[in-house]
């Protein structure tokens, strides 16, 4: 009986040994709790530029703003004339384990201006608008132990208001947001 207790005593002792040396792999998850990145997506892709800060409310949580900038003059049927946005995000993460960091799901609000050119005006004029969009987002994040961050995440949304009733302006009713996004947490 007595043999079987100690064993018992070890097997646990080991057992919270373990657990809390698991606990200690991850170092940026103490006191590290900001977030800067960039969409190197968007960079390459679009030549935008799309700067992320987050901040970690506790290891299931975060929230965030995004702020976009196209300096192309991309028009095609396939891109999304956006010219900028502002995009205030939540995200909820779904690792049991890990601090922020895995699958998430992101609920987001944008703030969006894009233009378009008008081929059915005499003038060929360009048409600008700004909305403001509610939508969802699904992605990943992945930390080093040395706080450097990598990101992938999609997501869809929608423009609830229109500016103009003139029937020539673009009707962009549906938005995108996504991107790989590389930082560093601190």
């Amino acid at each position: 009986m007595k043999k079987s207790i100690v064993l018992f005593l070890l097997f646990a002792l080991t057992l919270n040994t373990i657990s809390q040396e698991k606990e200690s792999i991850y170092p940026q998850d103490i006191d590290k709790k900001t977030e800067i990145k960039i969409n190197t997506f968007s960079l390459i892709a679009f030549s935008s530029l799309d700067v992320s800060y987050e901040r970690l409310l506790n290891k299931d949580s975060s929230f965030g703003v995004s702020i976009f900038y196209n300096f192309n003059d991309i028009n095609d049927d396939l891109y999304f004339p956006k010219t900028f946005s502002l995009t205030p995000y939540y995200r909820w993460f779904f690792s049991e384990t890990r601090f922020a960091r895995g699958f998430f799901v992101e609920g987001f609000g944008m703030l969006n201006t894009y233009e378009e050119d008008n081929y059915f005006s005499n003038d060929n004029q360009t048409d600008k608008e700004t909305d403001f969009a509610l939508g969802i987002s699904v992605g990943g994040k992945f930390v080093t132990k040395s706080g450097f961050i990598a990101e992938i995440y999609l997501g869809i949304g929608r423009n609830l208001f229109k500016s103009s009733d003139d029937d020539n302006l673009i009707d962009n009713n549906l938005i995108t947001r996504g991107g790989i996004s590389l930082g560093y947490r601190f």
